[in-house]
């Protein structure tokens, strides 16, 4: 036999299946493209300029380590669909006398020019665009732009690698698949699933269980860092039962509607509810994949969008005044000291100190249990009961709050800014206070909101008593520290100058040898911009990703259903329903099945968005209405390009039916 025979023939299949390997080839071309440029900049010189480039690169791998897995996952899924479709063909090569090993080798051709071409298109399309990648992210993070051009050789062969791995996996899949299978069985296995389903009640319940569950912890999740903690168990008990309910669950409604003679004996319910039966059976699994893939689109579009958008919100949270000294276990005379500093460095400079927050106040890390505050020997902090306490003498708040409150022994003042203290009493490891008054503001607010765990500020008749609260919950007042120094104000001057003057405070503390730094949001924006830029142009990265899988994905689904339906399209005409009937059922049919999955993916989101709120408070964005309007534009723009791939999608279907 001719050695070029079975390339030759490879490349022949090839052109007969390109309706279904050229989107294929294509996204295998994306995928590699864009994980190529995701470790190119993870890899590049240029990122050395960057201030805290160590951070962004972090990013930046962690976004090719999901590429990764995403396109192992993907693309093998991808592959598993075109064997399927093509098992009658690899059937009638058996049954005209070709060997297993014969058909095995035309595999082995077809996944080599499917390598070649993706590998080669997809290394150079990543190299051509690797530039114009770092210009678009050094534009998201405000960063001067840098001339010059390189291709890292570890993200070539990281490529190569990564993806020659994935379509050798495949190979021998589908190899596998036709080893096993008899000749009869390739012929049919395009239309494996015709039998009409069973309902599996049970996997229908475990799902809307796990639903139940995730949806409860996403509702309920109050503290941060709970939600850090339980945010990754809700996402997977969604996932769970989003496959669960796509595949059992709706063809067990489907069963209960056919149950219902009032309701299923009627023309367009009839065919209708018996359609969708089979089509749940075949495309359950995809259109699970479909709803998880768009609730990540716009999970990760609407959260880095609106860090993007609003990081002057955060770096506001971040830092509530321009300048800001804080430092640890100072004294009096130091306090006095740094206070001498800080106004002898803003008059050398002239510059005029505005809304002046200045404090003293003891830090305690500890557990809450209702009204009581223990510190145990080992703290969890990442504990939902983790609480900070800052405590404050009377005089200090006067002073602050401009007031004259007076407190006797054993009463408080309460401010809560996030958690709750019920009652009227408050217990510090069996010291117990009666609260005398609750404060519904607080000027130091604004200093507290970037902590994410409860936090109560507490204020007391004077040191005594801290020293007292001290003893009561560590046990030993012999190893208190002093009190904690923070000193902010804001200012009227240029931002260069701010930056200058943190600076000089910075070298001043440094020489009275005191733990603590001066800082600003001028000085950290750049800092701020490049780890918030990074997750910004990961978002967009990965989003694409994603979408293009989704495209996919109902790309491959339409022309499954058109097959499928083009021979229930001819029993129908037969049975003698008229082709206007036949076409508007099955374009209903299609509608519904097709827009399932955007619905489950915004009911989804519906319930995730409360705890999403939380984990962004972690990030320092507290602006809700921001996140909100965020969603709600992507949402809006997804559907959009939804509707846009279903009707394109749509007409490839039609072809096939008609």
């Amino acid at each position: 036999m001719n050695s070029f025979f079975y390339p030759r023939l490879a490349a022949n299949n090839l052109k007969k299946n390109a309706k279904t390997y050229i989107p294929y080839i294509l996204t295998c071309i994306g995928t590699i493209m864009m994980f190529y440029n995701m470790s190119f900049l993870a890899r590049a010189k240029d990122m050395g300029s960057l201030s805290d480039s160590q951070a962004l690169r972090t990013i930046l791998s962690l976004g090719a380590s999901v590429i990764a897995i995403f396109s192992v996952i993907f693309l093998f899924y991808t592959n598993s669909f075109l064997i399927k479709r093509r098992k009658k063909e690899f059937g009638l090569f058996n049954i005209l006398g070709m060997e297993k090993k014969h058909i095995a080798k035309i595999m082995f051709f077809e996944t080599l020019f499917i390598a070649l071409i993706s590998l080669t298109a997809g290394i150079l399309l990543g190299v051509l665009l690797s530039k114009l990648m770092i210009l678009l992210l050094f534009k998201i993070i405000s960063f001067k732009v840098t001339f010059g051009f390189e291709i890292p050789v570890p993200a070539v062969l990281s490529s190569i690698a990564l993806f020659s791995g994935i379509f050798i996996v495949n190979l021998f899949y589908n190899v596998f698949q036709v080893h096993l299978s008899k000749p009869i069985e390739l012929l049919k296995g395009g239309n494996v699933g015709e039998k009409e389903p069973k309902t599996k009640w049970l996997l229908a319940g475990i799902g809307a269980i796990c639903l139940g569950i995730g949806y409860y912890i996403a509702l309920t999740t109050e503290s941060p860092l709970a939600a850090l903690n339980l945010f990754f168990i809700a996402v997977i008990l969604v996932m769970v039962g989003t496959y669960c309910l796509f595949t059992a669950g709706s063809i067990a409604v489907l069963k209960i509607l056919r149950r219902n003679k009032k309701y299923y004996y009627k023309l367009k319910h009839f065919i209708s509810v018996s359609g969708m039966i089979y089509r749940m059976k075949q495309n359950a699994v995809g259109l699970a994949n479909i709803c998880i893939l768009s609730t990540a689109v716009i999970v990760m579009l609407s959260t880095t969008v609106s860090l993007y958008v609003g990081i002057e919100d955060v770096l506001r949270n971040r830092y509530p005044r321009n300048i800001i000294v804080t430092a640890y276990n100072v004294s009096d005379e130091m306090a006095e000291k740094l206070d001498a500093v800080i106004e002898e460095q803003t008059v050398k400079n002239s510059i005029k100190q505005i809304n002046l927050m200045r404090f003293r106040a003891m830090p305690i890390v500890a557990m809450q249990n209702g009204t009581d505050f223990t510190v145990p020997k080992s703290v969890e902090y990442t504990s939902e009961d983790l609480a900070m306490i800052e405590l404050i003498t009377v005089d200090d708040y006067n002073e602050m709050e401009n007031k004259s409150v007076s407190l006797s022994a054993g009463e408080v003042l309460l401010y809560t800014l996030s958690g709750d203290i019920p009652g009227s009493a408050i217990n510090f490891g069996g010291l117990e206070f009666s609260i005398k008054e609750r404060l519904d503001s607080f000027s130091l607010e604004a200093e507290l909101s970037s902590v994410t765990a409860k936090s109560y500020l507490i204020v007391v008749d004077g040191m005594d008593t801290i020293k007292q609260i001290y003893y009561s919950l560590n046990g030993n007042e012999a190893d208190m520290e002093e009190l904690s120094y923070c000193y902010g104000f804001d200012v009227e001057v240029e931002n260069d100058v701010q930056i200058n003057l943190i600076r000089t405070l910075n070298d001043e503390l440094a020489k009275l040898n005191v733990g603590g730094q001066a800082d600003g949001p001028e000085i950290s924006r750049e800092s701020f911009m490049n780890i918030y830029g990074g997750l910004f142009f990961l978002g967009i990265f990965l989003g694409l990703l994603f979408i293009m899988a989704t495209v996919l994905i109902i790309y491959y689904k339409q022309i499954a259903e058109g097959y499928d339906d083009r021979k229930r399209f001819e029993i129908m005409q037969k049975v003698g329903l008229s082709r206007a009937e036949i076409k508007k059922s099955i374009h209903s049919q299609v509608l519904t099945v097709f827009f399932l999955p955007l619905i489950a993916a915004v009911i989804h989101i519906a319930f995730a968005f409360k705890v999403i709120t939380k984990l962004l408070a972690l990030f320092n964005l507290t602006n809700i209405p921001l996140f909100a309007l965020c969603t709600a534009i992507t949402i809006l723009v997804f559907s959009v390009f939804y509707a846009i791939v279903y009707a394109l999608t749509a007409k490839t279907y039609y072809k096939i039916v008609s």
